[in-house]
């Protein structure tokens, strides 16, 4: 199932959803408990409460005939998860990414982390940073947590896994580099573009075997595969659990492949206008545009 957070064009509310095959979007606002329409009006949920019965009913709702059917066209996709709890992000996953960067694989799962309000939506402008930042791209695969986890061995951790969804995690490499820590050069405004909808755990039957690429103004500068991915996913949770609970709806973004404009020669800066898009297998696509 693809999972949609939405407006309807030139409307306000924020609506929850999933895309039927048709490509439609199928309403499913009134099977949260409670709808809280109120948050919704704010344009973000303060939850992300989508329990395993709000998915069972969600389905159900998609393969019921005679149920309001609205164009995409008609529909503003936003961020499937509109304001997660906490966004962490795992650097260095890639044997041949760690390798452009001139850096040994980790012996552990490097972890870091950006701010919730990072996060923008497909179609979401993504404003340049002042001054000179060195902007750079990275299509990641990011994991969405669907149940509470702490504490989790590797043999459960993919049953605390809501699904998938194709991310961007922007990074501002002059002040990554000049800062001597990540925070400020990984977390500029709208640096964690997601999207277009969250494809449930059920249809990705194996996440490690899917392509990830980035077209930047149509040209190919990212292409792999999550089979290269060295911390793998159970491995992954069972790390950050073991520290932190991760809470349904937060974010595990899974690192990045060889491509990234900085280990390009020469390097490649983003600048306004030009055009990203994130593609990863059955995840759909991801276009964002510096502003």
């Amino acid at each position: 199932m693809k999972i949609v957070h939405y407006r309807i064009i030139d409307g306000s509310r924020v609506h929850f959803g999933a895309i039927a095959e048709d490509g439609a979007v199928i309403d499913g606002t009134d099977l949260l408990d409670p709808p809280d329409q109120d948050r919704f009006d704010l344009g973000v949920r303060s939850r992300f409460d989508l329990s395993r019965s709000v998915i069972a009913r969600m389905r159900d709702r998609l393969n019921t005939s005679g149920v309001v059917r609205i164009p995409i066209a008609d529909c503003r996709l936003m961020a499937p998860v509109p304001a997660p709890g906490k966004v962490i992000c795992i650097g260095l996953n890639y044997a041949d990414h760690a390798a452009e960067s001139g850096m040994d694989p980790p012996a552990s799962p490097l972890s870091f982390s950006k701010f919730s309000s990072n996060v923008v939506g497909p179609g979401d402008p993504v404003p340049m940073p002042l001054g000179i930042s060195e902007t750079d791209y990275e299509a990641e695969l990011a994991v969405v947590i669907g149940r509470r986890a702490w504490r989790v061995a590797e043999s459960e951790a993919m049953d605390h896994v809501l699904g998938y969804a194709c991310a961007n995690d922007l990074s501002a490499r002059a002040f990554q580099f000049a800062d001597g820590q990540w925070q400020r050069g990984k977390s500029c405004e709208g640096f964690c573009p997601l999207g277009p909808y969250i494809v449930t755990a059920d249809e990705i039957p194996d996440p490690h075997q899917l392509r990830i690429q980035l077209r930047l103004n149509g040209e190919l500068v990212q292409d792999s595969s999550t089979s290269q991915l060295i911390f793998r996913i159970p491995a992954l949770i069972a790390h950050l659990s073991s520290f932190v609970a991760l809470e349904p709806g937060d974010l595990v973004l899974t690192g990045t492949p060889p491509g990234v404009g900085f280990a390009r020669t020469p390097p490649i800066h983003l600048k306004s206008g030009d055009r990203m898009e994130v593609e990863v297998d059955g995840l759909g696509v991801l276009e964002n545009t510096m502003s």
